[in-house]
This record gives structure tokens, sequence and C-alpha cells, in this order.
């Protein structure tokens, strides 16, 4: 990361060190397990702290080192921009979709968030 990409509150002598919050988030994300999601309101209410906004920025800004296609918009809309793909991991992981209907924007399914969330509660394999 360049000095002139870095976020204005952080100094370049400090470029490799997250914000707290920020690993929080990133520790969170890498725990939800493959076919799973948790909306960005879900992981901040696992933390206890900040909101879907928050969790949101830290995403845009660190998030490309984690599996990010697990973070999700709350209405299963898949990320803009990054629709191919998140789909493709989505498919390979085998996370629950509803299939678009023709009248539906692109024809890109959405997260089944019913059967795909994650709640935190039991652990990723390899994280206890």
């Amino acid at each position: 990361m360049s000095e002139q990409n870095l976020p204005d509150d952080v100094a370049p002598e400090y470029a490799d060190a997250l914000p707290e919050y920020a690993e929080r988030v990133l520790e969170v994300t890498e725990l939800i397990p493959p076919g799973r999601v948790m909306t960005y309101g879900d992981v901040a209410e696992y933390l206890e702290d900040g909101g879907p906004r928050q969790v949101g920025r830290v995403m845009s800004l660190y998030g490309g080192g984690v599996p990010w296609w697990r973070v999700v918009r709350a209405d299963g809309a898949l990320l803009a921009g990054h629709e191919l793909e998140a789909l493709a991991r989505y498919r390979e992981e085998g996370t629950p979709l509803k299939e678009a209907s023709r009248a539906a924007e692109g024809h890109l399914p959405r997260l089944d968030l019913r059967r795909a969330r994650w709640d935190g509660g039991e652990r990723a394999q390899g994280h206890t």
C-alpha cells in the first residue's frame, strides 16, 4: 500500500499496522466457515462494537486478504463490482443461493440468507 492510498487517519510510518477495530473485523471474517455468510451488521453485533457502515469501511480498506465474500449485504445482493468473483466463490463453497428471476437485473442470484447466515455459534474447522 502506498502512502497515497492510506486512509487519512493512518500515518505512513504505521502503514503496516491495522487499527484495532479493523483487526477484530478481519478476525471475525476469518472465522466464518466456507459456505456461510454474515452481514455487515452481524459482524458489528458479534463484536458488540460499531455498525454495518464501520464494518463495510474496514472490509473495503483491508478485506482483500480475508474471505471478503463471506461478509455480505443484508438484502443478499452480491457485492457491486465483485459479483462474478463472489458468485464463483459461493458456488465453489456451496453457499445457498436464490436463483434470480428473469426480471432481475443482470439475472444474478442472491444469497439465501435464511440458510447461509452464520451466527458465530459453531466454530469453523481449525478455529476453535
